[in-house]
């Protein structure tokens, strides 16, 4: 399977590959940044924690954690949010799935709408993102319970280049980047 190019960056792609509670991180801090600040926000947090453990996270003291996630340069532009819901996130992960963030899509081989509904109840993940989400694993981490393609919507069809979920190289995260200014263009032109 292809190593995971989201950040193009070797290191923090690593991380992202090796490590599924890293991976459900980044997708959680993509919003409101480029989708590379994003995906990169583990790799920040584990160099300054040396690691990057869901137990570790969660029970980590919040101030510090949101200090830790504010230094320059920050996991985020709105470091202190997002540093609490990484930790909610990491809470639920070690509540709800025994530490064990590959649980989420593995524990009981829930088909594509299980998998789905799991992803929406997690803190920060709407339909939307569920949805990214549910076709990056199936894209990209071989992650391919009956039915994540129809679960995913039309980002699980095959040849598209609308969501980080089909970022493969620097020429698809451009191809991506292009999609994205295009459908905010025509959001802000039906707005008019």
């Amino acid at each position: 399977m292809p190593k995971l190019q989201l950040v193009q960056d070797p290191a923090a792609d690593a991380l992202l590959d090796s490590n599924p509670f890293a991976l459900l991180v980044g997708m959680l801090l993509d919003q409101q940044v480029p989708m590379e600040t994003a995906f990169a926000g583990p790799k920040k947090i584990a160099d300054r924690m040396g690691g990057f453990d869901a137990g570790e996270i969660a029970d980590h003291d919040p101030d510090k954690f949101a200090a830790l996630c504010s230094e320059k340069p920050a996991i985020h532009r709105f470091p202190g949010s997002m540093a609490k819901r990484v930790q909610a996130l990491a809470r639920i992960v070690v509540d709800q799935y025994d530490g064990d963030a590959a649980a989420v899509w593995s524990a009981g081989e829930p088909d594509g709408k299980e998998l789905l509904r799991r992803l929406k109840a997690l803190p920060g993940f709407g339909e939307q993102k569920a949805k990214i989400f549910l076709a990056l694993l199936g894209k990209q981490y071989g992650v391919t319970p009956q039915g994540w393609q129809a679960a995913a919507g039309e980002y699980g069809q095959p040849g598209t280049c609308m969501s980080v979920a089909d970022i493969v190289d620097a020429r698809t995260l451009g191809q991506v980047r292009s999609h994205k200014k295009q459908m905010k263009a025509a959001k802000a032109s039906a707005q008019k």
